[in-house]
């Protein structure tokens, strides 16, 4: 008997929306430089408790990552780096302590863009309000200056206990890189965008030598808050950037 391929419906994907979205952030994070090779990870809780999540398979390269690729994991699940097919250590030591120990940390970024993670190799790793984009972050970065080699669980342990905090939404790794989070993969996203191209103005003003015009405090938490309560700019971004995959004929979703 002859089976039209064509009937034959393809397997559907649990958490499918959000595991296209997760896609599409790991493909624009190569159109914007965001990404290093084949590592660094992003991840999405997609239960009530934020211990089960996507996460990108171990050393896939984000401009290769489909939504069918992305790992479902359990934060809990002793056995999770001993079966087949088991994420990166470093990223199951991080992503893994992080949604097991900070549940409002919906969505996790870890990076090391360039100009972030200039700024988390230097002794003093503030970021002061010098633009919009800079005083887009006033009082809401952790320094973690612990640095205690790779992410592994103990290290991700460490990481974890800074970020109880639910007003801190990134954090500067001192010595390795950046790691955003938020409550959707658009708001992290456009957070994980936004304080690169911050990090990026702050590094290239201290290039001139020149003084620093620094905000007041109190002019840097307005524009925060304004900033903060600005409507849908981060969900328009994520979508402009699936809109812009979609027109190449992308294979993200699949």
């Amino acid at each position: 008997m002859n089976v039209e391929l064509a009937s034959i419906d393809p397997p559907v994907l649990s958490y499918a929306t959000e595991r296209t979205e997760l896609a599409v952030a790991f493909r624009s994070a190569v159109r914007l430089n965001l990404h290093e090779a084949v590592a660094n990870h992003f991840s999405l809780a997609v239960d009530e408790s934020g211990k089960r999540f996507l996460m990108n398979p171990n050393q896939k390269h984000f401009a290769t990552l489909c939504a069918s690729d992305l790992l479902l994991l359990d934060a809990d699940d002793e056995q999770v780096m001993s079966q087949p097919g088991a994420p990166d250590p470093t990223a199951w030591g991080l992503h893994g302590m992080v949604h097991r120990l900070v549940p409002h940390a919906r969505c996790l970024m870890h990076a090391h863009p360039i100009f972030s993670t200039v700024l988390a190799s230097l002794a003093d790793s503030r970021l002061p309000a010098i633009d919009q984009n800079t005083a887009t972050f006033f009082d809401r970065v952790v320094i973690d200056e612990g640095f205690g080699g790779l992410a592994f669980e103990e290290e991700g342990r460490r990481i974890a206990e800074q970020l109880q905090d639910p007003s801190k939404l990134v954090m500067v790794m001192g010595n390795h890189g950046v790691l955003v989070v938020g409550s959707t993969v658009a708001e992290t996203f456009n957070r994980l965008y936004y304080f690169e191209r911050a990090a990026e103005t702050y590094i290239r003003a201290l290039q001139t030598g020149m003084p620093l015009r620094v905000m007041p405090d109190d002019i840097a938490a307005r524009t925060a808050a304004e900033i903060a309560d600005y409507p849908g700019q981060a969900d328009m971004h994520l979508a402009g950037l699936r809109a812009l995959l979609e027109k190449e004929g992308s294979d993200h979703a699949q």
